[in-house]
């Protein structure tokens, strides 16, 4: 039972090529530093292209691990002047639930921002191992990662910049490999690559483009993009996002942990034919699962009644949340996720779960894929690699 619809092999594992790690290892210096790259860490064209590095100063010291995510050549953006508007802003952010970003380097023309790299796995490799071991996570465990990241998204929506004016932050790219587990249980968002703010000097969205993950995009951010299209105007105004984008994006991945299936999947949750005939030349970042006019449709389709459809075996305190995250226009959402935070919260402690924590994380993080890795279970997976005792590894080309 696939826990997204990227990772169903009806549809994403034709093929499979064996891929080593040492076909990925190389040295360079970059300013002060210089990186040793070890292995691929995500090689996937859904995602980021993500590498594991040591790096140390040229001048000597201790050497720290690393991530290496290269930046992508996107038609109308500038590859390098992004990677340093994602530094910058990043800069901005001090929280101990959102992943550090240290720099911007340049390797043989390619471009790189250098990131935080904390032992552990994303959130991704924890439901795809779950799902092949036909569990569920525990309740306790799907509530406490979704807080930790709504508490991590509280404090990004109100950043402010270097002058104190608010940033207006939006991370538009929140999923699960954008959530990382600690092996210690720590909880932390990931990549600020498509973050919308209204940083002095940022780069405008081509209106054609759409940033972010499509996968679990909130409606109104279509519905921007549709306008904008027409309009011919910036599609990305505070007046039309805001961070309750993000808590829809939140509520679609706690919905995926608490039924271990990705919510827009089902194929009865959309008619054959697309309603909504989206305009010619709107395009995403990446490549997607499924033809983005299908997708879209599936998202604007998306209401209370799928979520109780769903959703029947999950809590009723849960399924209200949910309900509430969910909600297809925004002014009938949690304002802010602070108050998803803290509902979520509320219902630890109400189900007794209250001393649920880190420990409780690493160690049902830690069961999930000691099960997976002993019935040889994950030796398909097919974007974060080298998270198991050694794994088959395989890079999808189909």
């Amino acid at each position: 039972m696939p826990s997204t619809p990227r990772e169903t092999p009806r549809r994403d594992s034709p093929r499979r090529y064996a891929v080593k790690s040492e076909d990925y290892r190389f040295t360079f210096e970059a300013g002060e530093y210089r990186y040793e790259v070890t292995e691929p860490l995500v090689l996937h064209p859904y995602y980021d292209t993500l590498f594991i590095a040591w790096r140390r100063l040229l001048s000597g010291g201790p050497r720290h691990m690393v991530e290496l995510k290269k930046v992508n050549m996107v038609p109308g953006r500038d590859a390098r002047a992004s990677a340093r508007e994602e530094v910058r802003l990043a800069s901005l952010l001090r929280h101990p639930k959102i992943a550090r970003v240290h720099d911007f380097i340049v390797n043989k023309g390619i471009p790189y921002v250098v990131m935080e790299h904390m032992k552990g796995c994303f959130l991704l490799t924890v439901t795809h191992a779950a799902a092949l071991v036909e569990k569920r996570l525990s309740p306790a465990f799907a509530v406490y990662v979704a807080a930790e990241v709504a508490d991590a998204l509280e404090y990004a929506h109100n950043a402010e910049n270097e002058t104190g004016a608010p940033l207006r932050l939006v991370h538009r790219a929140v999923g699960p490999l954008r959530i990382r587990l600690g092996a210690d249980g720590r909880v932390k968002l990931c990549n600020l690559g498509a973050a919308y703010s209204e940083l002095a000097g940022r780069m405008v969205t081509p209106r054609d483009l759409l940033r972010g993950d499509p996968a679990y995009i909130a409606p109104e951010l279509l519905r921007s993009m549709w306008a904008a299209l027409e309009s011919k105007t910036d599609p990305l105004t505070p007046r039309e996002l805001d961070g309750r984008a993000d808590i829809f994006s939140l509520g679609l991945v706690l919905l995926e942990m608490l039924t271990a299936k990705y919510p827009l999947d089902p194929l009865g949750l959309v008619p054959s034919r697309p309603a909504t005939r989206f305009p010619q030349g709107l395009r995403a970042e990446r490549p997607t699962w499924v033809e983005l006019e299908v997708l879209f449709n599936r998202v604007l389709s998306f209401g209370p009644e799928e979520i109780e459809r769903q959703a029947d075996l999950v809590p009723e305190p849960l399924r209200k949340i949910l309900g509430k995250a969910l909600q297809p226009n925004p002014e009938n959402r949690y304002s802010t996720a602070a108050e998803m935070r803290d509902d979520l919260r509320f219902y630890l402690r109400a189900s007794g779960a209250s001393g649920f924590g880190r420990l409780e994380v690493a160690a049902e993080r830690k069961a999930i894929l000691n099960e997976a890795a002993e019935r040889k279970l994950l030796a398909a997976q097919t974007v974060e690699r080298g998270v198991l005792p050694n794994p088959e590894e395989f890079l999808d080309n189909g």
